[in-house]
This record gives structure tokens, C-alpha cells and sequence, in this order.
């Protein structure tokens, strides 16, 4: 018999290569089993015999924790190029049918994924209601690639060069402090006096800590701040400024309506901080159609019902 008449070896099924990403994901066959739905004993099964096809190994197993062997980061990288050729494969055929189908992964800020972000995904969702979004929202710094997130949601211009972005609205975070703190404090009118001031300071993903740098559009100075009060949630620092506490430096999107009806006061107006609001995505997606469609719609959406207005503040 010729080495062409041999049997092919059997071919590892999709849904083993996706169990077996998911396990890699959630660092364990019970994590994984959570998120897919199935018992733990079933991940384990796909598991050996996905490693029965491929022959090979692709686990350390401990009684505390599994990790992947040589060929099992082998392995990884096909099933992942696997999993986004097939996710292509289904995405064309759904947009020829003029639907879409299947799993978008997102994450974004608390801060603006639980204010736009339910609006936005619920047209979203009407618009293909064969699409499964799952929006996970979290303040951390995202790896798209190890945590498996399609397409981030971001707030500021501080991106990594190698991904992939696509602007979804302008934004800028502003100076403001309530009636009560000016009055009690005074008013800055030069950006020097900032740090003569309460300042109520965020720790925002990877930013310097007490560091605000802000433009005035021509020239960026990092201004240092001092701070009482400070926290890693911006509702948590608005709601200190709103009781009049200190200056804060946030999201036009989040103080407009406070500056519309007096409870804040925007400061230094000539002075602010670009933060942008962008779709994130990686190289390992960028061929997707899906994700195309999905952000696609997000920026028409977002031109429609742009979450930042003109602020009424006098220049």
C-alpha cells in the first residue's frame, strides 16, 4: 500500500479545539466546564481525546493546577488560528445570508460600560439576534489575546501600539469641582495653582499615580497633584467632588449633566486631557467579518447618539 493509500489520522473536532482553548483560558477543567455549560468530567473527556487525535500530551496535571506542555502551546496557536479561520468560515456565510451569527467577546470600564454601553449592545442585539455578546466589564488592564476578549471598549488614548483600533467618539476629561469647594477654596485661574488645591485622584489602569497631563492643544504639561481622597473607581471620586471634597479630572461624558445643572463647576476650560473613546481589537481578529459588522454598527451607533454633548460652560 502506497503511503497515500494510508488512513488518515482523525481529524480533531472544532468544539474539542474551543474546550480546550477555554480550558487554557480559565487556567482549569472546572472553570471551563462553568463557562461552557458542561460538567467537568465531559471537559475532561474531550480533552483526552483531542489529545488521542493529535497524539500528544498537551497537560501537565497536578492535584492544584495544570499547565501546558511544549507541544501543548503547540497546539494552542493551531487551535486558535483553527477557531478564528472557522469563525471567519460561518461569519462570511451569515453576511451573505445578510445575518450574523455566533460568540462576541467584549470588556469595557464600569464607569462607561454600565452607562452606554447596555443601550448600545441591546441595538446591537436586535439588529442580529443570532449574535451572543457577552460584555464583561472590569477597570483592569485587558490582554485581548490571553483573556480571549474580541473587541475593547476603551476610554483614553493610551493604547498599545500592536493592536488595532477603531475611534468610536471624541471625548475629552475636563477639570471640575463643586460650587461649594470654589467657594470654601477659591478659584484656580492658572494651571499652576492646581497644585495648591484638593485634588481627587483616580488609579486608572497603568497611569502615574498624583500625575495629570493636560493640554491646552498647543502645548502638554504633566501636572502634579496632592490628594486626600483618592480611589481606582471614578463614581467613587465624582461622588467626593459632588460633596465638595476636591477637583476632579474626568470624562466629559461623565460630568456633563453635573456642569448642565450647577452641581459642578468646569475649571481651567482651555485646559484638558484627550480620551478618546475607541474599539481595540488584535491582529488575531482584524480578518474577522463579524467583528467588522459588530464594530461597524458601534460606530454608526455612537455618531447617532454620540455620549458626549456640548458642554454648557462659558469659554
Amino acid at each position: 500500500m502506497s503511503s497515500s493509500e494510508n488512513p488518515r489520522a482523525p481529524w480533531p473536532l472544532v468544539e474539542d479545539l474551543n474546550v480546550f482553548v477555554t480550558v487554557v483560558r480559565q487556567e482549569g477543567f472546572a472553570n471551563a466546564a462553568a463557562e461552557l455549560g458542561l460538567s467537568p468530567s465531559y471537559v475532561s473527556k474531550r480533552i483526552a481525546l483531542l489529545e488521542k487525535n493529535l497524539g500528544m500530551r498537551l497537560f501537565h496535571r497536578s492535584a492544584r493546577a495544570i499547565h501546558l506542555t511544549a507541544d501543548g502551546h503547540k497546539a494552542l496557536t493551531g487551535a486558535l488560528s483553527v477557531l478564528e479561520s472557522m469563525g471567519d468560515f460561518v461569519s462570511g456565510l451569515a453576511a451573505w445570508r445578510d445575518t450574523l451569527e455566533g460568540n462576541i467577546q467584549m470588556s469595557c470600564s464600569f464607569g462607561f460600560g454600565s452607562t452606554y454601553m447596555p443601550d448600545a449592545l441591546s441595538a446591537l442585539a436586535e439588529r442580529y439576534p443570532a449574535l451572543n455578546i457577552k460584555l464583561t466589564l472590569t477597570d483592569k488592564v485587558v490582554d485581548l489575546m490571553e483573556e480571549g476578549v474580541d473587541i475593547e471598549i476603551r476610554v483614553g488614548d493610551d493604547i498599545k501600539d500592536l493592536y488595532i483600533t477603531r475611534q468610536l467618539s471624541t471625548n475629552h476629561r475636563v477639570l471640575c469641582a463643586s460650587p461649594d469647594y470654589l467657594e470654601k477654596h477659591g478659584t484656580p485661574l492658572h494651571i499652576a495653582e492646581l497644585r495648591h488645591h484638593k485634588c481627587l485622584v483616580i488609579q486608572e489602569r497603568s497611569s502615574q499615580f498624583g500625575v495629570w497631563p493636560l493640554t491646552n492643544g498647543v502645548e502638554t504639561l504633566q501636572t502634579h497633584v496632592s490628594s486626600q481622597l483618592s480611589s481606582n473607581n471614578g463614581s467613587v471620586v465624582l461622588s467626593w467632588a459632588l460633596k465638595g471634597h476636591g477637583i476632579i479630572l474626568r470624562s466629559q461624558w461623565e460630568v456633563q449633566r453635573y456642569i448642565a445643572c450647577g452641581e459642578l463647576v468646569q475649571l481651567l476650560p482651555e485646559w484638558y486631557q484627550a480620551a478618546n473613546i475607541w474599539a481595540v481589537y488584535s491582529n488575531r481578529t482584524s480578518g474577522s467579518a463579524k467583528l467588522k459588522v459588530c464594530i461597524d454598527f458601534l460606530v454608526d451607533y455612537f455618531q447617532r447618539f454620540p455620549p458626549v454633548e456640548a458642554l454648557r460652560t462659558t469659554q
